[in-house]
């Protein structure tokens, strides 16, 4: 149970500040808070999330117990680094109606983002990839789907520069606590 709700809650954190997101909410605000939109935004979510733990189960057998652990803190440092660093896409102002190609996108950003790296993680670390997928497409759905109920309004009630910073923050300190402890440097 710990990789679900660690999945969820890194892939929840990561999102918040996540160019998927922030995608999902123009795109809302500028066409309407269709149901496709929120569809396509689960699909992505899920299949994005599956595909992850899936390679993590390729991976897991093959790694020591202290590579688990730095895979771990890579995927942490890489998370603070695409939160701290990374600069989110400005939606179309004339975007596609089209759910196809709305969920090719959302499919292929998530595919690279923080939150399946995750995902991918927690599924090498603990060995069972169906609960961290579980946990990554519960958290990224949830924040999507909040971005989706607000819309256009979703920059202007959160503070996205703020949460982008303090959560890219609080991973990058969580990066180098596991990586020393994986080294044998704590403790």
């Amino acid at each position: 149970m710990p990789a679900l709700f660690l999945a969820l809650l890194t892939s929840a954190l990561a999102m918040l500040g996540g160019r998927s997101t922030r995608m999902t909410a123009g795109m809302a605000g500028i066409l309407g808070q269709s149901a496709g939109l929120l569809v396509v935004g689960w699909f992505a979510a899920i299949a994005t999330s599956a595909l992850a733990a899936w390679a993590g189960a390729l991976l897991a057998p093959k790694m020591a117990p202290a590579g688990k652990a730095m895979f771990v803190a890579l995927a942490l440092a890489l998370a603070a680094i695409e939160l701290l660093v990374a600069r989110g896409r400005a939606v179309p102002a004339e975007p596609t109606r089209s759910l196809g190609a709305i969920s090719l996108v959302l499919f292929a950003g998530q595919l690279t983002d923080a939150a399946r790296f995750f995902v991918l993680a927690l599924a090498v670390a603990t060995g069972t990839p169906v609960l961290a997928a579980a946990g990554g497409a519960l958290g990224s759905g949830a924040v999507l789907s909040a971005a989706w109920a607000l819309g256009g309004e979703w920059d202007l009630r959160l503070p996205l520069r703020a949460v982008r910073l303090g959560v890219g923050a609080l991973f990058g300190l969580a990066a180098v606590v596991v990586a020393m402890g994986a080294r044998g440097l704590t403790g």
